[in-house]
């Protein structure tokens, strides 16, 4: 049992040291796309299935309410927490619209769209980014198995080369952290004096 222990720890940091060596810069431009635009007054919507949907909230929280300083909170919003939304639409439209249908309501232009999937291939979600780009709105992808369609539907796709969910989990959680960190550091530079 230790060897699997061991063997996962090990898989876990390969995965994740060689998608971040592949994306710093993906991931520096996204960061200075979300910091953009937060500071011109925009939001961020963030949607996935599964273990992506608890990464999309997971995200959303670290930027309402606080990352590594303390600062002003940041507008982002889950789109997979309001449950009278998602069943009604899954039960009067379809699932494949639980994410579109909430990126008319809510997304403006400039506003950013952040779709995770493991896959890259999950239908709501890719539908969720066309939509997004129709109307304006900036388009993030997380996501892994060589990206699918995903990747293609997106202005700038991060991701991991593991076809493991699991691994590929671990390190969009990474990589949410990061660009965190990095948006904190470009719009409260002045909190982070000593670190």
């Amino acid at each position: 049992m230790k060897d699997v222990v061991l063997k996962t720890l090990e898989e876990s940091i390969r995965v994740k040291e060689r998608f971040i060596k592949e994306n710093i810069d993906r991931l520096l431009t996204a960061a200075q796309q979300l910091a953009t635009c937060f500071a011109a007054g925009h939001k961020v919507l963030i949607f996935g299935n599964g273990g992506s949907a608890a990464d999309a909230q997971h995200i959303a929280a670290e930027f309402v309410n606080r990352f590594a300083v303390e600062r002003k909170p940041l507008p982002a919003l889950a789109l997979t927490t309001d449950t009278s939304v998602l069943t009604s639409i899954s039960n009067d439209y379809s699932f494949n619209e639980v994410f579109s249908k909430q990126v008319m309501a809510f997304g403006k232009k400039d506003d950013i769209a952040w779709g995770i999937s493991t896959s890259g291939n999950s239908k709501n979600v890719i539908l969720a980014m066309e939509t997004a780009r129709d109307i304006g709105v900036y388009t993030l992808a997380l996501t892994g198995c060589g990206g699918g369609e995903l990747a293609r539907c997106c202005d700038l796709a991060l991701i991991v080369d593991s076809r493991a969910t699991p691994r590929i989990q671990e390190a969009h959680i990474t990589a949410g952290h990061i660009v965190c960190e990095l948006v904190e550091r470009i719009l409260f530079p002045e909190n982070f004096m000593g670190g």
